[in-house]
This record gives structure tokens, C-alpha cells and sequence, in this order.
């Protein structure tokens, strides 16, 4: 098991340097000058050849280009990512840590939504296959599924808050500013989710153990929360592991949607603003979540199952 888990966080290492290489290219590959952006946002009047020089020696865009790579990561490996464009007194880590809070309380909320709706509706619809209430629920799961965020957050802004006038329409600070974001946020993964686990639930129902424990007499409710359930989540742990950093990289569209104060937020206002530190930051730590989650929950998922856990040895 042990060499399993170092071979696992071995072999992240170069994912992590190809993603970083890959996220440093894309952005370079941008045909403005960084130097002459940087310059127009600081509304200087007039550019000159010698300005854009000068700012280009400090940022160090003057240097050869494998150089100012590994310069970029190993900055980055000590916590320096560089000053914001926009805002030359500010760094880049400060303002990822002044917008970070509210994107991981939004996150945060959506998930937990998601794990309390989803669970017990995707545990419903598999007692009760092809029932009224699973014909229903996957309905609304094949609906939900096509629903883009953004039209969700509309719609969702205009019929409670608008109409309703139970939730207000934007901002944070309370939960009642909370909930409409992280609702539409979670919707479509709740409806994945409800899915998955009616599914693995009702492919285990097949297996022989359930026939054996029939069987044997135990309570109905015993076989299908201790032994056809708790089988079934195994397949879910890397999906949820997965799921935490699309949460985080999911709330981009929805913050804009609410005037929610997050990552996303800053993410578009960069975009706009042509604050290429602050984007190509935000790019690489989206990157880095989704290959240090993933393998953290691939690693929990082989220790927790007996079978993947005789693989790994």
C-alpha cells in the first residue's frame, strides 16, 4: 500500500510542472504587450518606447523566456505570484486571500447541499425504482442537468427574489444572501449525484451478497443502508473528491450572476482588465486543486476499498 502511495504522489509532480508550463505558454501567448497593459491601467498619459521598456525590465519580461518560466515557478513555490496590474500596491496573493473566504463559504454551502439532497433522493429513487417518485425525480434530473448556471441564477433571482421577495438578490454577508448562489451553483451536481448513487445502488441490489443476506433474515432497512449503500458510495468518493475543486472553479459564473465577492469575481474583473498575474495565478491554482484533490481521494478511495487496497499491494 505504501509504495502505491508514493508511486501516486510521485507521478504528480510532473503533471504538476506540465500544467504550470502549459498555464505560463497560454499566457504569454496573449498578442498584447504585458508591459504596455500594464502601462494603460495605470493610466499613464503618455507611452513611450522608453516607458514600456522600463516597466518591461520590471517585470522582467526582458529576460529569456525558459528564464522568466522557471523564475515564475519557483516564486510561486515560495508564495510570490507577482503584483496585481491593476492595483500595483497590491500582490497577487493578497488579493487571492482578500477573495478566497467568500469563494470557499459559497463552495462550502453547495457542497453540503449537495451531499444532503443528493444522498437520500438517490437512495429513494433506487428503493422505489420506477416509481411515481423515481419517474419524477428523474424528470427534474434530466431537466436540471441541461440548465445552464447562469439561466439557473436568473431564473432563480427573478422568481424568489423578484416576485417572491423571500431572498435577496445579491451580495453576502448573511446566510439569506447565501443560499440562492449555492442552490444554483449545486444543482446540476445534486442531479449527477442522484443519478450516480440510484444507479451503483440498483447494480448492487443485483449482487449475491444482497441474495445471502436475504437469506440470512436481516431487516430490509439493515441490507439496504448497511450493506447495499455503504457499498455503493465507494464509486462516489473520487467523483465528491473531484467535485470539491469544480465547486471552487464552478462558482466563476454565479458570483458574477449574484455580485458575490469571491474568486470568480476577481477572475472576470482580471479578464476585463487585462491583469494577467491575477489570471494566470487563478489558472494555476484551479489546476493544482483538481490534481492534489484528485489525488488525495484516489489514494482515501484504495485504502478504504478491501479490493482496490489489494491492487495497490
Amino acid at each position: 500500500m505504501k509504495p502505491y502511495i508514493i508511486k501516486r504522489i510521485l507521478s504528480a509532480i510532473p503533471l504538476l510542472l506540465i500544467i504550470s508550463f502549459v498555464c505560463f505558454v497560454f499566457i504569454n501567448l496573449i498578442p498584447s504587450d504585458p508591459a504596455e497593459v500594464a502601462l494603460r491601467v495605470r493610466q499613464v498619459p503618455i507611452i513611450t518606447e522608453e516607458a514600456i521598456a522600463e516597466v518591461r525590465a520590471e517585470l522582467g519580461l526582458d529576460k529569456p523566456y525558459l528564464v522568466r518560466y522557471f523564475t515564475w515557478v519557483l516564486d510561486c513555490l515560495r508564495g510570490n505570484f507577482g503584483i496585481s496590474y491593476v492595483n500595483p500596491t497590491r500582490t497577487v496573493a493578497g488579493e487571492l486571500l482578500r477573495c478566497m473566504p467568500a469563494t470557499l463559504q459559497l463552495a462550502g454551502a453547495s457542497l453540503i447541499m449537495v451531499i444532503v439532497l443528493s444522498l437520500p433522493i438517490g437512495f429513494l429513487c433506487a428503493v422505489y425504482k420506477d416509481g411515481w417518485f423515481d419517474r419524477i425525480m428523474r424528470g427534474i434530473v434530466f431537466m436540471t442537468t441541461a440548465m445552464p448556471a447562469y439561466w439557473v441564477g436568473l431564473l432563480m433571482m427573478w422568481l424568489i427574489s423578484i416576485k417572491l421577495d423571500l431572498l435577496p438578490t445579491s451580495g453576502n454577508g448573511t446566510i439569506k444572501h447565501l443560499i440562492l448562489p449555492a442552490f444554483t451553483v449545486s444543482l446540476s451536481y445534486i442531479s449527477t449525484y442522484i443519478r450516480l448513487i440510484r444507479n451503483n445502488m440498483l447494480e448492487n441490489m443485483k449482487q449475491d451478497y444482497v441474495l445471502y443476506a436475504n437469506v440470512r433474515g436481516l431487516p430490509q432497512k439493515s441490507i439496504l443502508v448497511k450493506h447495499i449503500l455503504k457499498n455503493s458510495m465507494h464509486t462516489c468518493i473520487v467523483a465528491i473528491g473531484m467535485s470539491i475543486p469544480q465547486l471552487i472553479s464552478g462558482t466563476i459564473v454565479v458570483e458574477n450572476v449574484f455580485a458575490w465577492p469571491g474568486l470568480g469575481t476577481l477572475c472576470i474583473s482580471s479578464i476585463f482588465n487585462r491583469d494577467y498575474p491575477v489570471i494566470q495565478t487563478y489558472v494555476l491554482l484551479i489546476s493544482v486543486l483538481f490534481v492534489v484533490f484528485n489525488l488525495l481521494f484516489d489514494i482515501l478511495q484504495t485504502v478504504s476499498d478491501p479490493r482496490m487496497r489489494k491492487e495497490g499491494n
